[in-house]
Formats: structure tokens, C-alpha cells, sequence
């Protein structure tokens, strides 16, 4: 990392979404992260969008969609992590980790309560995720890899349903 620039999280521009796809792409050695972020974006369920640059440049990226939890009372309104970048020369610096801070305290602003993420089962739960939160959460993931956050206590109290992701997701 350029030691000269900080790192600045900030939410996304529209300028930025050429670099972000670039991002991503070099992240996950594919396509299909970047493409799922453009289905979003068309779908209109982008919540929040944030990156993280130095100097001028973008070296990673986190996007929160709106999902819901299907309950016998109703739906729940819930968030998804998904997908989150860093450019391969910049991991293991603490980049992404200052994206999810950043990311969770903005959707704690806006009053959501509940986040969900398909994640590494050692990475995520220093946040706050943890399978057992997801327990009584219905998806398509093998369970340790699912995990739920609530910014709100007791958020996921007597909750009990299946998670409804975007249609860009393709589930």
C-alpha cells in the first residue's frame, strides 16, 4: 500500500464503477462477482456500495443488497453482504476489514438490523457474524459458511424463515 496516501473508505461514485468491476474481477479471477454487482445495480437492490482507495485508486470494494426473511408473520427486511474485493496486491493489509466497519456502522445509521453473509467461517465472526445466529435461517449454503449479524439486539429473536436473495443472484 502506498504509504504516502491513506486509505479512505467511501461510498461508491458512478465514475467508479469501471475500476470496481476491474476490483473485482482481479479479486475473484473471474467475472461473475463483477457481473452479479451489475445485475444488482439494475435490479435496484444496491443498499450501499463503499471502496476503499489510495491515492486515486480503488483497491477494494463491498456491496450490501436488500434481502428478506421469509417468516410466517411476514417478510423481515435483512441486508446481504456480498460481494467484497480486494485487489490481490493489497489483501492481508486490513483493507476489507475497514470496508465491513465502515459498511456495518452506515447500515446501523440507516436502522437496518440484520446482515447476512456467505463467508470464510474465520474471517467474518470478528465482526460479529456467526452461523449460530443463521440457525433458523433457511438458504441454499452449507451452514458454517452462512452467517447472520445482528446490528440491532435481539434483531433475530423468534425469527424463523427462509432468506430471499435478489433475483441477480440467480437462486
Amino acid at each position: 500500500m502506498d504509504t504516502k496516501s491513506p486509505l479512505l473508505v467511501r461510498d461508491e461514485k458512478p465514475c467508479d464503477q469501471e475500476q470496481v468491476r476491474k476490483v473485482n474481477e482481479a479479486a475473484f479471477g473471474r467475472s461473475d462477482e463483477a457481473d452479479l454487482i451489475d445485475r444488482l445495480r439494475i435490479e435496484g437492490a444496491v443498499l450501499l456500495s463503499l471502496v476503499a482507495e489510495v491515492g486515486d485508486q480503488i483497491i477494494g470494494h463491498i456491496l450490501f443488497s436488500r434481502i428478506t426473511v421469509e417468516t410466517a408473520q411476514g417478510p423481515i427486511s435483512a441486508v446481504s453482504l456480498a460481494p467484497m474485493a480486494v485487489l490481490p496486491d493489497h489483501q492481508g493489509r486490513k483493507v476489507g476489514s475497514q470496508m465491513v466497519r465502515h459498511g456495518l456502522a452506515q447500515l446501523c445509521d440507516r436502522g437496518e438490523c440484520i446482515v447476512i453473509v456467505l463467508g470464510h467461517k474465520r474471517y467474518y465472526p470478528r465482526f460479529g457474524f456467526s452461523s449460530e445466529k443463521a440457525r433458523y435461517l433457511a438458504s441454499p449454503f452449507p451452514p458454517e459458511a452462512f452467517m447472520a449479524l445482528e446490528l440491532c439486539d435481539g434483531a433475530l429473536a423468534g425469527i424463523r424463515g427462509a432468506v430471499r436473495y435478489p433475483s441477480a443472484f440467480g437462486l
